[in-house]
C-alpha cells in the first residue's frame, strides 16, 4: 500500500507567523484547532474539545493537568484573556466555538493555505532581508521570487539615492538615459530579475532594446552579460 501526504511524500509547511501581539498568532493557532471542523471530523452537535488529537485540549485543561512544556498565556492575550483560570479557559472554549461557527468563510484563511508568513509588510520585509542568498531548492517558488523582488528594490532604492533621484524619475528621464542602463546592468548582475521585468521596472521600453544594449556594455567592458534567451 502506498502511503500519500506531506509527512511521506515531501516536505512539511512551515508558516512564519509574526509575534508581536497584533492577532497574528492567534489567527494562526485558531486555524489549527478548527482543523477537525474543516476536516468533518466532528460532529454539528459535539464540543470541539470532544476531538482528542487537538492541543486545544491542553489549552482548555487545568495548570495542574497539563504538560509543563505547554505554554497557554500568549494565544488567551490574543483572545483578550488576561487570566489563565476556570473563568478566562471558559471564555477561550466559547470564542473558540463562535469562530467554528464563522468556518464558512474560507477567505480568511487564505493567507495561512496559500503563503509562506502571516504577519505585517514590515515583518515580511524584515524576513526577506534575512532570507537573503540563503534559500535553497525546498523552498516554495513564491517565497524565491518574493526574495529577489526584496533584494531588488533594495538595490533600486540605494541607486536612487546614489543619482539623487525619486522614485517618479525612472519614469521621467529618457529609456536611454546612461543612469538607467547603469542600475539595469547591475540589477541583472546581482539578481534573478529577467530583462523584460527590469525594463518594466525601470520604464527602457522594450525588453528586447534592453537586452541589446546590456549585451554591447558587458561587450565592451569585458563582461558577457546573462544569457537571455530563455528568460525574457
Amino acid at each position: 500500500m502506498q502511503s500519500l501526504g506531506h509527512f511521506f511524500s515531501g516536505r512539511y509547511k512551515a508558516l512564519i507567523v509574526e509575534g508581536s501581539g497584533n492577532g497574528y498568532l492567534g489567527t494562526a493557532c485558531d486555524y489549527v484547532h478548527l482543523n477537525p471542523v474543516r476536516a468533518k471530523l466532528l460532529g454539528p452537535n459535539e464540543r470541539l474539545l470532544a476531538y482528542p488529537w487537538s492541543s486545544l485540549v491542553w489549552y482548555l485543561a487545568a495548570p495542574a493537568h497539563r504538560p509543563g512544556w505547554v505554554r497557554v498565556d500568549r494565544l488567551l492575550g490574543e483572545h483578550g484573556i488576561v487570566a489563565d483560570t476556570v473563568a478566562g479557559r471558559q471564555e477561550f472554549e466559547c470564542q473558540m466555538e463562535r469562530r467554528r461557527r464563522e468556518e464558512a468563510d474560507e477567505r480568511q484563511w487564505k493567507p495561512l493555505k496559500r503563503g509562506w508568513f502571516l504577519g505585517s509588510e514590515e515583518f515580511r520585509a524584515k524576513l526577506l532581508e534575512r532570507m537573503e542568498g540563503q534559500l535553497g531548492e525546498y523552498h516554495s517558488g513564491q517565497l524565491r521570487y518574493e526574495s529577489a523582488a526584496a533584494k531588488a528594490e533594495r538595490i533600486i532604492a540605494e541607486e536612487l539615492k546614489r543619482a539623487k533621484w525619486k522614485e517618479a524619475d525612472w519614469e521621467a528621464h529618457p529609456k536611454t538615459d546612461s543612469r538607467k542602463l547603469v542600475v539595469a546592468a547591475r540589477l541583472r548582475r546581482e539578481t534573478t530579475l529577467t530583462v523584460r521585468e527590469i525594463a518594466q521596472r525601470l520604464h527602457m521600453g522594450s525588453w528586447k532594446s534592453l537586452n541589446n544594449k546590456l549585451y554591447m556594455a558587458g561587450k565592451a567592458s569585458g563582461n558577457r552579460p546573462k544569457n537571455e534567451k530563455a528568460t525574457k
